[in-house]
């Protein structure tokens, strides 16, 4: 009897559940890590202007999205997840086994984030002399991501990896400089970023699962009209 109940509990399907909003780059990283591995789950979508108690719930420190549900219990930040989902499936590893390269590959993840992602935004709402700082920040970051490119297909070598998800919202670049009429990521100053990114982007688990382009496009016009009219104002 203790053997079938056993088996019972074995045989139960996992609950995977993500929160995510349509458009925000950090809970794609989830969805694409979880389709790499072939993972199946639901997703929750939230208004973020109008939370949800469940999310409330799950992320009550930093009550955004991403959050994952595995079997009821909550994991939030995008990074956290990528972790967690390489350690709890085993399949398809994002992370390299070497400890000092998985080390690496966090530290050019957290840059992303820390460095390359605040500088570019700078620049999408700023003018003038304040938008040629952040342009040149945005560059001198990149041009170091182009540096770990070299030899290399994706940032984790041949295969798409935690660092290529990482930064895969890089792929969004085209829709900021739409919006904004600058250019960021030029084919001449950055071929191995271009490159990278064009490989990233066409990839079928990647490409399926970004947002319509003209509603992003839609949405940045929207946020740049909004902070021009709030900078007007004051």
């Amino acid at each position: 009897m203790q053997a079938l109940r056993k088996e019972r509990i074995l045989a139960r399907p996992e609950e995977v559940k993500l929160f995510k909003t349509w458009s925000s780059p950090f809970p794609l990283r989830v969805a694409w890590a979880l389709q790499l591995k072939g993972i199946q789950y639901e997703s929750v979508l939230e208004d973020l202007s109008n939370k949800s108690n469940l999310l409330l719930q799950y992320n009550p420190v930093y009550k955004k999205v991403p959050v994952l549900l595995h079997n009821g219990r909550p994991i939030s930040e995008s990074l956290i997840i990528l972790e967690y989902v390489d350690e709890t499936w085993k399949q398809y590893p994002l992370l390299p086994q070497d400890p000092y390269a998985r080390a690496m590959a966090r530290f050019w993840a957290k840059f992303g984030d820390d460095k390359v992602l605040p500088s570019i935004y700078a620049a999408f709402k700023s003018e003038g002399k304040e938008q040629e700082a952040a342009l040149a920040e945005a560059s001198e970051h990149l041009q170091k991501l182009e540096e770990e490119l070299k030899g290399k297909k994706f940032f984790g070598g041949d295969n798409i990896g935690y660092l290529d998800i990482a930064l895969g919202w890089l792929a969004n670049l085209g829709v900021f400089e739409e919006v904004s009429s600058l250019r960021v990521l030029d084919v001449e100053r950055f071929p191995l970023l271009c490159a990278w990114l064009k490989e990233f982007s066409d990839a079928p688990v990647i490409k399926d699962c970004w947002p319509p382009r003209d509603m992003l496009i839609a949405k940045f016009i929207a946020r740049r009209q909004a902070h021009d009219a709030k900078s007007s104002s004051t």
